[in-house]
């Protein structure tokens, strides 16, 4: 244990457990068994291959949660790092290793802030607990999903939830995120009549069909956002069509296509909007949906001011509270839960080659956690 940064000493623990998506790698059962000693009951939900844990300590409320996800993405080509990715190593005051951000360090910040806090609180009022999964930066089906319906079932209510995303932008404290832009895919096929390039009167050329339809739908301007939302965004991420051969018309061409969307344009709205761009050009087409994210967001209150002063109290820093980049587990838990917030390192080098977080910034990381417990439950704060 290293007693000066009790933190930095777990995440490196984690980050040498291998545990890419779907895989745990045994990160979870070493959180429980730290966190065993303090009160808190281990509850595994293993759903579809996917490693879950719900650890709670206490009956009473309010329940304070900290959510995260102890699986990874992959590594890419390990000889591209400076070192082995499941080795963490420190050079120059940063600890590098996959998961370092993403987001094993905010998973160790949670841990060793309960320790802090129940030691000098070991009659904390309230509940506090985990929900871990190793299902976030796969599919997103078996995981805080599954624990979410298995709450519900038992009418455990969650008061307040803390997701460990990394959310800060240059400096550890620069941006909460107190909600987030709903998902919504398609996938479209525009249908023609291959053919010989030289005879296009013998066939249909559907890129030339799709083409004018798909101005019009990366021009439109879907809303103008909210005081809470950025402007809803249309982005295509694929398009192929062709057999390969440069004398050939194609007799189809795929788009894959994503919104991200506030709540100034329900996904219903976005959905027939697009259907009427698409008659108007007369396609010849099939469209599959896939809604993968409702907007949430948890306005200022409770949670977030409680939040926003703790992060202040440790680094002075005046958070920006903010509802910007992807998707979370926090969509699945604000449908049980009113007040969610996302918080955790600077997430520039996220995903990259020689993911990294600043050892110094380690160790404020878990205060500003602490700091957040104190404030609602040795506070004896009641929800809003």
């Amino acid at each position: 244990m290293n007693a000066d940064n009790p933190t930095l000493d777990l995440a490196c623990d984690l980050i040498r457990r291998p545990s890419v998506t779907p895989a745990d790698g045994d990160c979870q059962p070493l959180l429980a068994s730290r966190l065993a000693p303090l009160g808190f009951v281990a509850e595994p939900l293993q759903t579809g291959g996917v490693d879950n844990l719900w650890l709670r300590r206490g009956t009473t409320g309010p329940l304070l949660v900290f959510a995260g996800h102890t699986d990874v993405v992959p590594t890419g080509p390990a000889e591209a790092w400076q070192s082995p990715p499941f080795e963490p190593q420190i050079r120059e005051g940063i600890l590098y290793g996959r998961g370092a951000a993403d987001m094993k360090s905010s998973l160790a910040a949670f841990v060793t802030a309960i320790e802090q806090v129940l030691t000098e609180h070991p009659d904390l009022p309230g509940s506090l607990a985990l929900l871990l999964t190793s299902d976030e930066e796969g599919p997103a089906r078996d995981g805080t999903v599954r624990v979410i319906e298995r709450l519900q079932a038992r009418q455990e209510t969650i008061d307040y939830c803390l997701v460990g995303e990394p959310t800060c932008v240059a400096t550890l404290g620069d941006t909460i995120k107190n909600g987030r832009r709903g998902s919504l895919s398609g996938r479209l096929t525009v249908h023609g009549i291959q053919g010989h390039v030289a005879y296009p009167h013998l066939a249909r050329n559907p890129v030339h069909e799709l083409a004018p339809a798909l101005a019009e739908l990366a021009a439109e301007r879907w809303d103008a956002g909210s005081a809470d939302f950025p402007a809803t965004t249309f982005q295509v991420s694929n398009i192929r069509g062709g057999t390969g051969a440069g004398n050939v018309i194609p007799g189809s061409v795929e788009l894959l296509f994503n919104f991200r969307y506030s709540t100034a344009s329900p996904a219903d709205s976005l959905r027939h909007r697009t259907e009427d761009v698409l008659a108007r050009h007369g396609l010849e087409y099939t469209l599959d949906w896939d809604h993968g994210a409702q907007p949430f967001l948890t306005p200022r209150g409770t949670l977030v001011d409680a939040l926003v002063g703790s992060i202040a109290d440790v680094t002075g820093v005046q958070a920006e509270v903010s509802t910007t980049g992807g998707t979370s587990d926090g969509r699945f838990i604000a449908r049980w839960c009113r007040q969610v917030v996302e918080f955790g390192p600077v997430n520039a080098s996220i995903h990259k080659v020689d993911e990294h977080v600043r050892v110094a910034d380690l160790a404020p990381l878990a205060r500003i956690y602490a700091g957040l417990i104190r404030r609602l439950l040795a506070s004896a704060g009641t929800p809003a």
